[in-house]
C-alpha cells in the first residue's frame, strides 16, 4: 500500500524513507520497521531497497 514514511534500523544508523528519497539499498538490523509512525512491525535482520518511490523490504520476522 501507500505510505508517507518508513523508519528503520539501517546497518550504520536509523533512517527514514519518505517520498522522493534518493535511491538506497541497505542492510536492516533487528528492531521495528515503523510505517507512517503508526504501525510497528518487529523484524530480525534483512535488507531494504528504495528506488523510484517504491520501497521493498526483505526481512525475517
Amino acid at each position: 500500500g501507500d505510505a508517507k514514511s518508513v523508519f528503520l534500523n539501517g546497518d550504520m544508523a536509523e533512517f527514514e524513507l519518505m517520498d522522493h528519497h534518493a535511491p538506497i539499498v541497505s542492510l536492516i538490523r533487528p528492531g521495528d520497521v515503523i510505517i507512517d509512525w503508526k504501525m510497528k512491525i518487529p523484524v530480525k535482520e534483512g535488507m531494504v531497497k528504495f528506488d523510484k518511490n517504491e520501497c521493498m523490504i526483505l526481512v525475517e520476522q
